[in-house]
């Protein structure tokens, strides 16, 4: 029997980020970077900030974090933080949610409306953009509905993306940077997070379901990871050997209450921890020379 080990609670965790023996998590409502240490010690860095979809560990140690008005960085060691990317070709974000190293220092981000969602109201049309790691922002695709879990292939080919509502997709990468043509890898409303396994294949949550789907690159699902309880938003491999498997899970109707303009209240979001039969896929850092500036893409 897998066994599931409860390590913190919050109203809506999201944003996960693995980096040795800490874990970094968000609550989306509750606010801030957190952080739990090996001996359990949990910490809070930027608590004011709200609606951090997806974190980041950069090369130096700064962690990233997507949400309101684009992504920004935090140096737990001094405090120290900045603006990465808060504006594309002159044009400011709304907000960012999922990320995903690109494998050459840069990373690749989907937009998200925050301002409507923050409001009640229908948020409007999202895209998927690349940041490299000098700083150049641009978009590779756009029109689409709501960004989720972005993942890429080890050999760096196939960029993964979960679109909330519509289902997963892949996309070749070209040599460039930027993506061609996308092929529908599943068709599932309510996928959210993304991870890949040593194996190649792709690893799916959805925010109102309890199955985590292991699915190949050419769209079979070959294995499920049922959770304790509630529905999963986010996923990643860690520890020595890759196969620590942590995940943020929230009540089954949650997904659905938060689309309808309704925030939750209670504290029943739980990460787990559990173990995981193969090996997680773990990608090179990002690598911005953060000290040097704070603001890119403008």
């Amino acid at each position: 029997m897998t066994t599931f080990e409860p390590l913190a609670s919050g109203r809506y965790l999201e944003g996960l980020a693995v980096d040795g023996d800490t874990v970094w998590f968000s609550d989306v409502f509750e606010g801030g970077l957190q952080r739990r240490d090996a001996d359990d010690t949990l910490s809070r860095l930027l608590p004011e900030r709200l609606w951090i979809g997806a974190i980041a560990v950069n090369d130096d140690g700064a962690v990233l974090s997507a949400g309101l008005g684009g992504i920004v960085w935090v140096d737990p060691a001094t405090g120290r933080s900045g603006t990465l990317v808060d504006a594309v070709d002159g044009s400011p974000l709304p907000g960012a949610n999922e990320m995903c190293s690109d494998g050459q220092g840069g990373i690749y981000f989907g937009s998200v409306d925050l301002p409507a969602i923050e409001q009640r109201r229908q948020p409007g049309p999202v895209a998927l953009y690349h940041l490299a790691a000098d700083g150049t922002a641009r978009r590779v695709t756009g029109d689409l509905v709501f960004c989720n879990g972005i993942g890429i292939s080890a050999d760096g080919a196939t960029l993964y993306h979960n679109e909330s509502f519509v289902g997963t997709f892949a996309y070749p990468i070209l040599d460039d940077g930027s993506l061609g043509d996308r092929r529908t890898l599943l068709e599932k409303e309510d996928v959210d997070g993304i991870a890949l396994d040593v194996d190649g294949n792709v690893w799916i949550t959805g925010f109102s379901s309890s199955d985590v789907l292991c699915v190949t690159p050419g769209g079979e699902i070959v294995d499920r990871v049922s959770v304790p309880a509630g529905a999963v938003t986010n996923i990643r491999f860690g520890g020595d050997d890759g196969r620590d498997l942590y995940l943020t899970t929230v009540p089954l109707e949650a997904g659905m209450e938060i689309a309808a303009g309704r925030w939750p209240s209670k504290p029943d979001s739980v990460l787990y921890r559990t173990r995981s039969p193969v090996a997680g896929c773990l990608a090179a850092l990002p690598c911005f020379a953060l000290r040097e500036r704070s603001v890119a893409g403008q």
